[in-house]
This record gives structure tokens, C-alpha cells and sequence, in this order.
């Protein structure tokens, strides 16, 4: 149960994390990947949008549950994205490339399956939530 208490901020520093590197080296991982540039900046951009959202709930005193339903539900939904981008360029797309594709859809859908699993012990911080003193009350 300890691992709870840390989901939230996993989850926001793993996308955004992701979504810098990703940025940062899209040039590069174009031709590492076979992937286009733009494709590849619109992940990062993603990323960086998705670690905004769970960084704004990691740091809440009080988080709703239909709040968490849908971070649950957006890591669902962008491990089915993932998995869409992993069928469409499979033809061009290089091992390293669909490693990271296939890692990031199974990293997220895990996630949030813990999320949506553990989405009542969330709506509160403290001992079975955020690991971090609360920034803001929701």
C-alpha cells in the first residue's frame, strides 16, 4: 500500500520527464525511431499537458474522485494511443522506437489502472495519499 502514496507524483514526474526528453531530442529520435518529427512532438507535448494535470492533483490537500477517474481514464485512453501509434507504423518504425511506444502504453495503462484501483484512498493526502506536503485545497 506504500506505493499509494506516491502514485500521483510517479505519474506527473514520469510525463514530464518523458515529455522534456522527448521535446528535447525529437530531431534526433526522428531518424533514431523512423518517426515523424511532428508525431513525435505532439507526444512530448501530450506529456507535458498530462503532467501538468496530475502535478495540479499530486499537490492537493483534497482531490475529487471524478477528478482521479479521469486521470485514470486519460492514461487509459493514451495507452490505447500509444498502441494505435505502435499498429500504424509498424511497417517504418524501428525497435527503439516501438519499445518506447509499446513501454510508454504499458507504463501509463499500468498507472492507471493503480489510479483508478486506489481512486478513493487519493481523494485525501496524508498517510494514504500524496507523499508531499499538500500545496493547495482543492
Amino acid at each position: 500500500m506504500r506505493m499509494v502514496r506516491h502514485i500521483l507524483w510517479l505519474d506527473c514526474m514520469a510525463a514530464a520527464v518523458a515529455g522534456v526528453v522527448v521535446l528535447l531530442f525529437a530531431p534526433w529520435l526522428n531518424d533514431w525511431y523512423s518517426l515523424p518529427r511532428e508525431l513525435l512532438s505532439f507526444i512530448g507535448a501530450v506529456n507535458i499537458a498530462y503532467a501538468c494535470y496530475s502535478f495540479s492533483l499530486a499537490v492537493r490537500v483534497r482531490r475529487s474522485e471524478t477528478l482521479i477517474k479521469l486521470l485514470a481514464l486519460a492514461n487509459g485512453f493514451w495507452a490505447l494511443v500509444c498502441l494505435g501509434i505502435a499498429a500504424t507504423f509498424a511497417p517504418v518504425i524501428t525497435l527503439p522506437g516501438l519499445c518506447h511506444v509499446l513501454g510508454e502504453a504499458a507504463f501509463v495503462g499500468g498507472l492507471g489502472m493503480l489510479e483508478w484501483k486506489w481512486r478513493r484512498q487519493l481523494r485525501l493526502a496524508g498517510e494514504h495519499g500524496a507523499s508531499m506536503p499538500p500545496l493547495v485545497d482543492q
